[in-house]
């Protein structure tokens, strides 16, 4: 028979960072590193994260800088930025952007024959942006990609978290940022996801 756990409500969050770290069991992972990847199985109940995450270029010091500069987070999408924590990120001075809606980017999208993920991602280019996060669209983390190898005039974030999810360059576009020498983390393979994006972070966020 099924028995459910009387566990106060603060408590919630502790006891499954608990048990979490008691069913993986060892790792490799610096404690700072397993911060970010704990917080992607608590929010996903995905244990093969802790297979598939990569961290690259000292990432998760470039993105506590970023985020004590002050400066900005840009995601690709609305529901990305709904999830991280504002609040958080405002006591440093930075703010979550998103300009998937913008009417600007409708029309540099059809303009040049882009999605208009990719469209942002080049609308926001000087918006002081310390970390993008990418979780749905393999577009905009290509973009970024391009964006950086062309070494585009006040385009200089700290760090790039590109975790999309799908069947269509997903997999592809995450193994390519796997070989960039500037601070990233990715999950190759095909999956990722926006809650995993915001997953990583507020973890980072919870790091400051």
């Amino acid at each position: 028979m099924t028995q459910i756990r009387d566990i106060k409500p603060q408590e919630i969050e502790a006891e499954s960072f608990r048990m979490i770290e008691e069913e993986l069991g060892p790792h490799s992972f610096s404690p700072e590193q397993f911060a970010v990847v704990r917080r992607v199985i608590h929010a996903t109940g995905d244990f093969s994260f802790a297979d598939t995450i990569r961290f690259g270029g000292g990432a998760v010091a470039a993105g506590l800088a970023a985020i004590k500069a002050g400066k900005n987070i840009l995601t690709d999408v609305q529901m990305a930025a709904s999830g991280i924590s504002k609040g958080l990120l405002a006591n440093h001075g930075g703010k979550v952007l998103c300009r998937i809606s913008d009417t600007e980017t409708a029309k540099l999208a059809a303009n040049k024959g882009w999605t208009r993920s990719e469209a942002a991602m080049e609308l926001a280019a000087q918006d002081n942006i310390g970390i993008i996060a990418i979780g749905n669209a393999p577009t905009a983390l290509l973009r970024v990609m391009t964006m950086l190898a062309e070494k585009r005039p006040g385009f200089h974030p700290d760090l790039i978290i590109g975790v999309p999810v799908g069947f269509v360059n997903a997999a592809e576009s995450k193994e390519l940022l796997t070989e960039k020498e500037y601070p990233f983390i990715t999950s190759v393979g095909r999956k990722g996801g926006t809650p995993v994006a915001v997953a990583m972070v507020n973890a980072l966020l919870r790091l400051v």
